[in-house]
């Protein structure tokens, strides 16, 4: 029989003699106060809000779920869009034909205008005083731009026969509200920004049919650049359509339509392509956004080669002449422009290294079927 112990019962509080195998006197538990609380008693109204708790959050799980598997289909979609695109579209292809009999020297000229920004300011204290835009300064650069195009257009053509100018408009002439910072800072509202630059062009195309022989044709090749859009993300099968410079171009190539001595190719696509003197040299022609570049030694030509050497598995060019980077490179197997408005608070943030604003032109020769001379239009007075 087991030991009987005088002790304290945890159940009903008082001092008894019990078991000493057992916890409690056998009282049942009489003082609720050291009694260990008993589990809660749920009411049939809390039993039916706890279900519908754990249904609300399984909803919510496979709603999150739901979500994320539409967001991964319109992906899907906007690439398969994309490459639905590609295949079935046909590039534009320009061919300029040699004007003059074998053996005489002769030259296409390209001038390539992009990354204008001509909305944009610029303050001197953002860039320890290396530069100052403002609209102002924009149609002032502008008129140098042309004077300066035309400088270098009648030097080369006491050597070599110019029949044809290509006026690469290559995007980003305006800054446009992609970027709220940007745009708090803006002089100018999308719609009027546009409108300015459409004003300028027009301006800019009478300027060279105004003062080249009337023998001398003018080519525009038209790609929209990153900035002109009307979408917050970059659209890719649907960027022309959501392009305000895209727009732009097909107003001017209305404008001009009785003028035979200027062509128009307006590209809803990235690419398009001039072929010069019966094939024997190729240009592709694009804004330059599509071509990833973080950063990092070589500075872009590491990245430009990679996108050109993939391009040219489909349809291979001598040369690729792009803008964007703000950058006037040659690079060889491609070209890029600089920009109009010139060093920002932008170039500045990612360490970008000064350069005065300029655009570039350079010639195609017939005999070496080659690019030949590269020339700077710099639209400003060097700095001291």
């Amino acid at each position: 029989m087991a030991k009987l112990q005088k002790r304290l019962c945890p159940a009903c509080g008082k001092t008894k003699a019990f078991r000493i195998d057992v916890k409690t006197c056998g009282c049942g538990g009489t003082n609720p106060n050291l009694v260990e609380a008993k589990k809660a008693v749920l009411t049939p109204d809390q039993i039916q809000e706890l279900e519908f708790q754990k249904l609300r959050d399984k909803r919510q799980n496979k709603d999150e779920q739901i979500k994320s598997l539409q967001d991964r289909v319109l992906t899907l979609e906007s690439e398969n869009a994309v490459f639905a695109t590609l295949k079935g579209a046909k590039p534009q292809i320009v061919d300029i034909k040699a004007a003059l009999t074998s053996g005489k020297s002769e030259s296409a000229m390209v001038v390539v205008w992009s990354d204008w920004h001509l909305e944009e300011s610029i303050l001197p204290e953002q860039v320890s005083n290396m530069n100052e835009y403002n609209l102002e300064i924009f149609e002032e650069r502008f008129h140098r731009l042309l004077q300066g195009q035309m400088a270098w257009y009648r030097i080369n053509a006491r050597e070599t026969s110019i029949k044809t100018v290509v006026l690469a408009l290559l995007g980003d002439f305006i800054t446009g509200s992609i970027h709220e910072d940007l745009a708090e800072a803006n002089s100018l509202p999308p719609a009027e920004a546009i409108y300015k630059a459409y004003s300028m062009i027009v301006s800019g195309i009478k300027f060279i049919l105004a003062n080249t022989p009337s023998d001398v044709q003018l080519v525009l090749p038209c790609h929209s650049g990153n900035h002109g859009r009307l979408t917050k993300e970059q659209r890719i099968a649907t960027e022309s359509g959501n392009s305000l410079e895209y727009f732009m171009y097909l107003m001017l190539r209305d404008y001009f339509e009785t003028e035979k001595r200027v062509k128009f190719v307006v590209q809803p696509g990235y690419h398009s392509y001039i072929r010069f003197f019966d094939g024997a040299y190729e240009i592709r022609f694009h804004h330059g956004h599509q071509i990833n570049y973080a950063g990092g030694v070589g500075g872009i030509t590491v990245p430009v080669n990679k996108a050109l050497a993939q391009w040219n598995k489909a349809r291979r060019a001598d040369l690729d002449v792009f803008g964007h980077f703000h950058t006037r490179f040659d690079g060889g197997s491609f070209v890029v422009n600089g920009s109009l408005m010139g060093y920002s608070a932008y170039a500045v943030s990612i360490k970008a290294s000064y350069e005065p604003p300029a655009q570039v032109c350079f010639l195609v020769n017939k005999e070496y079927r080659s690019k030949t001379a590269v020339m700077p239009i710099f639209v400003e007075s060097p700095k001291v």
